[in-house]
């Protein structure tokens, strides 16, 4: 018998068992390469998902990430409980509530913090308006003041203001634009008095001679502004998805807080960074142009993506009182705490 023959048995039963297994490999590689699409604004504040996937640390996890980008925070969660994306990352507000008591969509963790000490949230004045007197926080009232929708942080930032004055809410005129770009433009052009926006903008239109500041959202309450959020039916049927997902956000947390917000940064490492966000943010720009905002839009991320649910309760406890979520709604609907730390 020659050796060909001799081996020709062995062969046969090596190729079939290759055969067999290769469907069992197909299926470990599908389920390692879970698609995701996540919902995101262009904002510095968001960076940390922008790092996680340009670093890789997505892909160490076995998640193929797209993202799909809003103009809003609530249009996010309504896609995210749709189904049309997987993970949002975005404000916490009256509509995302409202999707929570209907049993669809959880926070999961923290993302962007208000934090005294680190620059966040600019209380800004139109040219018009300040030269007509408007020159403190505490003259707001009367005056009129830009959101995107009824329930937006927005919204909701400008009562915790309120809760620090002689006037309330409803003493000033709040005016819904629907996108963050009307709210830039109606400011400019003096259609609105005032508006709240993030760094990365609101310290360019300060410096342009757009607008005037009066002052730091942080001085009036350090918040829980933003989360990552996903659908029930991913918290239930794919947990093992959204732990992979929250440990790989929160190493892009780490790094933007390590790198973007250090008092003596290495000067490569955040040039490295910054380039990375650039992908994301300012994109239209040239690097020189987009670089100083969006290093100025570095604000306080929750480090491993923690959550701050005291605060958030007292968020749901005044959408609740404002009329615009039911009081059916619990912190049991609204946040699942079994992913990261809480306090």
């Amino acid at each position: 018998m020659s050796f060909t023959k001799t081996l020709r048995p062995w062969l046969g039963a090596t190729l079939m068992a290759a055969l067999m297994a290769m469907p069992f490999a197909a299926a470990e590689q599908a389920k390692a390469d879970d698609k995701v699409v996540v919902g995101a604004l262009r904002f510095t504040s968001h960076s940390a998902g922008f790092i996680a996937y340009e670093k890789g640390y997505f892909k160490e996890e076995g998640l193929d990430v797209e993202f799909k980008f809003f103009q809003a925070a609530q249009p996010i969660a309504v896609a995210t409980a749709a189904g049309d994306v997987d993970f949002g990352i975005a404000g916490v507000t009256g509509g995302f509530m409202s999707l929570a008591d209907k049993g669809a969509v959880r926070l999961v963790a923290g993302v962007l913090h208000e934090k005294a000490g680190v620059d966040g949230m600019m209380i800004l004045a139109s040219n018009k308006a300040y030269d007509d007197g408007l020159t403190s926080v505490d003259q707001l009232e009367g005056h009129s003041i830009a959101m995107t929708q009824v329930g937006s942080t927005f919204h909701y930032m400008t009562a915790r203001i309120a809760d620090h004055q002689d006037w309330t809410i409803d003493d000033v005129k709040l005016v819904p634009l629907q996108k963050v770009g009307a709210m830039i433009a109606a400011l400019k052009s003096g259609q609105v008095d005032a508006m709240i926006m993030v760094p990365h903008i609101a310290k360019a239109l300060v410096e342009s001679g757009d607008a005037k500041m009066l002052g730091w959202l942080y001085d009036y309450a350090e918040y829980q502004i933003s989360g990552l959020f996903t659908s029930v039916k991913n918290i239930e049927e794919n947990r093992d998805m959204v732990e992979r997902f929250v440990r790989a956000y929160a190493r892009g947390i780490a790094d933007f807080n390590r790198v973007m917000l250090a008092e003596n940064p290495d000067a490569g490492e955040q040039e490295e960074m910054i380039k990375i966000i650039h992908n994301y943010v300012y994109q239209d720009r040239p690097f020189e142009k987009a670089a100083p905002p969006i290093l100025a839009g570095s604000m306080n991320l929750n480090e491993g993506g923690a959550m701050d649910v005291t605060d958030i309760e007292k968020q749901m406890t005044w959408f609740q009182e404002q009329g615009l979520v039911t009081k059916d709604l619990t912190m049991d609907e609204l946040v699942d705490t079994s992913f990261v730390e809480t306090y």
